[in-house]
C-alpha cells in the first residue's frame, strides 16, 4: 500500500471528493480528502502527499491564497498542485498559474482526464531527482540538492521553474518550442495550453534576474533557447 501514490483532495463539496477519491483508490492511488482550508493543512502537517487536487473556492481561505502559501514553506514547495475550478476564464488560469499551481483543471472534468493529468505531473517530478551538477558560465543547478545560483548567489526557484531551467541547461543554445517544451518538461500526455510556458518562462527570469534572466531568449515564431552570449559583454557578443 506505501507504493501507492498519495492524493490529497481538497474539496468542499462530498458528492465531487468522493468522486474524485473512488476513481483514484481504483486507479492504485491512496486518495485523503478535506473539505476546507483547515482540515487541508492538518493533513499536510501530518503526512505529505504525492499530489494535491486543490479547489478554488473553499470555506475559509481560497485555494489561491493555500497554494501560494505552500508554495513559500520550503517543506510543502516541491509538492505538485492540480487546482480544480469551475472559474475558467483565462485569466484565472493564469492567476492559478502564477499561485504555484502546476496544472489546472475546470469544471466539470472527466474523470479520466483527471487521472491523466495526475499521472502526467508525477512523471514531471522524477527528472528533478536524478544527476548532479550542471553549470552554464555563472549560473550553476544542482539537481541533487535542489539549489540554483548565479554568481555565488543563491536563487530561489519553484518546482516547475527549476525542472524547466534543468532542461534549458542540459540543451543549451538549443531553440525549443512550447510544445516540445511541454512534452520534455511537464509531460507527452499533459493537457495544459501551450500558454503555460510562457508563464512559467516569465516566472523563471523573475526569478533568476536581470542578467541571468536574459540568457533565456525568446526567438519569435520559433520558441525558446538557453545561451551564455546574452550576458557577454558587447565587444565579446561582436567578436563571438
Amino acid at each position: 500500500m506505501r507504493n501507492q501514490p498519495g492524493v490529497l483532495i481538497v474539496e468542499d463539496e462530498p458528492a465531487i471528493a468522493e468522486l474524485i477519491a473512488v476513481n483514484l483508490r481504483h486507479n492504485g492511488f491512496r486518495p485523503t480528502w478535506a473539505m476546507d482550508s483547515a482540515s487541508a493543512q492538518r493533513e499536510l502537517d501530518d503526512v505529505l502527499p504525492d499530489v494535491i487536487l486543490l479547489d478554488w473556492m473553499l470555506p475559509g481561505e481560497s485555494g489561491l491564497v493555500l497554494a501560494k502559501r505552500w508554495r513559500a514553506n520550503p517543506r510543502t514547495k516541491q509538492v505538485p498542485i492540480i487546482m480544480l475550478t469551475a472559474r475558467g476564464d483565462e485569466s484565472d488560469r493564469v492567476a492559478g498559474l502564477d499561485a504555484g499551481a502546476d496544472d489546472y483543471i475546470a469544471k466539470p472534468f472527466s474523470t479520466k482526464e483527471l487521472l491523466a493529468r495526475v499521472r502526467a505531473v508525477l512523471r514531471r517530478r522524477a527528472p528533478e531527482q536524478a544527476g548532479g551538477p550542471v553549470a552554464m558560465g555563472d549560473l550553476l543547478l544542482d539537481s541533487s540538492t535542489y539549489r540554483v545560483s548565479f554568481r555565488a548567489q543563491m536563487l530561489k526557484l519553484g518546482p516547475t521553474e527549476f525542472k524547466l531551467l534543468h532542461y534549458f541547461m542540459n540543451h543549451a543554445e538549443r531553440v525549443h518550442s512550447r510544445s516540445q517544451l511541454l512534452d520534455k518538461v511537464w509531460g507527452d500526455h499533459v493537457f495544459i495550453e501551450e500558454r503555460t510556458v510562457d508563464v512559467h518562462v516569465k516566472r523563471l527570469r523573475e526569478a533568476l534576474g536581470a542578467e541571468a534572466g536574459s540568457m533565456i531568449e525568446t526567438v519569435r515564431g520559433a520558441g525558446y533557447r538557453l545561451t551564455a552570449q546574452s550576458i557577454l559583454p558587447q565587444a565579446q557578443q561582436v567578436n563571438a
